[in-house]
């Protein structure tokens, strides 16, 4: 898994591109509000349609229902799957690239969601990508389309357009310095939000935030990736200077910090997904400054992904406690930074 985050830029700040639109077919009833019956209907019937569409072996189907918990939980924590999918597994599915860059969820929220998923900074790709999908999809299904408001959606924050696009950053600098509150605030005043590490109603853990736009309807697809680039790069200049006055200027408290993380990593016995994500956060901060110099730590947030609770139980193959989590946890981050 994470196949989508091989080969990264060697960008510092960003993490990965994704780009998703919403789709639904004409004349049918939202997911939401259909009866399962209704849906499982749609769902074959969509099914059916990417099956013809696309090459054989080109894209894995999954149907949620018949998913373990801890698969579903990989899956979400991969970011191949979304939150909204998992909460409707009765009568949802989805279709996998075999690179992991493409996943078409079916009776999520609206009968389709297309999602592209590139490491780095690639909006204008994500985008060429997704829309060629769309086009294609498009080609064997009626939409459902408003001639005024554009594609029609469940939610009427994802109507017009039905684009969102997101950019995942890491930034432990203006986290640390208490200034992400302000950009928070600002970003909402231009039609941009900032959001948790698995988007909407998710809290950022690791560091890890995801921009994205809020607005569907009223500005085009170009001018959304345009504005999303503009200030996803206006980010990466902040946190970077951050980065800088921090070693500057708070060199000895961020170094502690630092080596702290690596101590604790080293030692511990039982780590929660949340304590170490924040500790490798720290120590890929310390290396991106070039505090610490070992070159076999290059992938330091697949390991953050790694360590969720989903991803180890699917590793071992078997549902597991809490404790049992964290103790394998505890063994995963001695191991990579003995």
């Amino acid at each position: 898994m994470t196949r989508w985050l091989d080969n990264s830029s060697t960008d510092n700040v960003v993490v990965s591109t994704r780009i998703r639109v919403a789709r639904n077919l004409k004349n049918r009833v939202f997911p939401i509000y259909s009866t399962e019956a209704d849906a499982l209907s749609i769902k074959d019937s969509i099914k059916k349609a990417i099956e013809e569409l696309f090459p054989q072996g080109e894209y894995s189907y999954h149907q949620l229902i018949e998913l373990e918990s801890r698969e579903k939980m990989r899956y979400m924590e991969d970011h191949l799957i979304s939150p909204g999918l998992v909460d409707h597994s009765r009568k949802s599915g989805f279709f996998l690239r075999n690179d992991e860059k493409v996943t078409i969820m079916i009776n999520e929220e609206d009968h389709i969601r297309l999602q592209t998923l590139l490491p780095g900074l690639d909006l204008v790709e994500g985008w060429r990508l997704c829309s060629e999908i769309d086009d294609i999809l498009e080609s064997k299904l009626d939409f459902a389309w408003h001639e005024e408001y554009g594609y029609l959606t469940s939610c009427p924050t994802n109507t017009g357009t039905g684009l969102r696009a997101s950019v995942m950053l890491h930034l432990p600098g203006v986290s640390m310095t208490g200034h992400i509150s302000n950009i928070i605030d600002a970003l909402r005043k231009i039609g941009l939000t900032i959001r948790g590490i698995y988007g909407e109603g998710t809290e950022a853990v690791g560091h890890l935030y995801q921009v994205s736009n809020q607005l569907t309807l009223g500005e085009s697809e170009d001018e959304i990736i345009e504005k999303l680039n503009r200030v996803v790069n206006q980010l990466i200049r902040r946190e970077k200077n951050t980065r800088e006055f921090l070693k500057d200027k708070k060199h000895l408290e961020l170094e502690d910090k630092v080596f702290r993380s690596l101590g604790l990593l080293r030692s511990a016995r039982l780590i929660s997904s949340k304590e170490a994500m924040e500790m490798i956060s720290y120590i890929k901060l310390g290396k991106d400054l070039g505090m610490v110099e070992y070159q076999q730590w290059q992938d330091l947030i697949k390991l953050m992904i790694e360590i969720k609770p989903g991803n180890i139980q699917n590793r071992l193959g078997k549902t597991m406690n809490r404790v049992e989590r964290d103790q394998v946890r505890a063994e995963m981050v001695r191991d990579y930074f003995k």
